[in-house]
């Protein structure tokens, strides 16, 4: 099973690499790949930086998913959701994929509305990622880190599922928004929300066990 997700990241990776390649010759010298708040390009790179930026972070995105179980302290193990942590991997490669194919379309001179892009994308990503949430188990590297959760097996159990809510919430009501043609802090807000209020939770929860004296 492990190698089946594994093979499917290298494949992404692989696509968006023969993307680039392929794309290359037609490309500007100088290519954006920075954009504000009011969707105007303030950053250009050379387009050879596009292999780094894309196929390049995605590779060293596989590396250290593959890494961190290794590094995984006892107790702490991403063995313990190995699956969902794999399906976690996959989502933010494939997402970065789906960034760097939006990149490349508008480096080739077609007319995108980069910030609609980019924020529709990163609402999807938030749904998705709230949909596997509460499978999550203690560990360092996803979901909600907070001091409470950590110290606590129930406040990180229930965290996680009440971030699960909220993630898709703010993921899915992000994306509605933004497909009806607005993007910006409307939708960041929304989005930091949904990612606030599970931290926010786990200290009420823990202070709430403390009390109770089930800690």
């Amino acid at each position: 099973m492990t190698r089946t997700y594994f093979v499917i990241v290298a494949l992404i990776v692989l696509a968006s690499f023969v993307a680039t390649l392929i794309v290359y010759p037609q490309l500007p010298n100088l290519v954006p790949t920075h954009w504000d708040i009011h969707n105007q390009v303030n950053g250009y790179s050379p387009k050879w930086a596009l292999f780094l930026f894309g196929p390049g972070l995605m590779s060293a995105m596989v590396v250290m998913f593959y890494l961190l179980p290794w590094l995984s302290p006892k107790q702490f193990e991403v063995e313990t959701f190995h699956s969902t942590y794999l399906q976690v991997m996959v989502m933010v490669v494939a997402m970065l994929a789906y960034f760097h194919a939006v990149i490349l379309w508008t480096s080739l001179g077609q007319a995108v509305d980069v910030g609609r892009a980019i924020v529709g994308g990163v609402c999807l990503l938030f749904a998705l990622l709230g949909n596997v949430m509460g499978k999550v188990r203690r560990n360092f590297y996803i979901g909600i880190r907070t001091p409470w959760a950590l110290a606590n097996e129930r406040v990180w159990n229930a965290t996680h599922r009440f971030a699960a809510k909220t993630f898709v919430a703010s993921g899915v009501i992000g994306l509605l928004v933004t497909l009806l043609g607005f993007s910006g802090w409307p939708v960041f807000i929304l989005l930091m929300v949904g990612a606030v209020a599970p931290v926010a939770y786990s200290l009420m929860f823990y202070k709430q066990l403390e009390r109770q004296k089930q800690l």
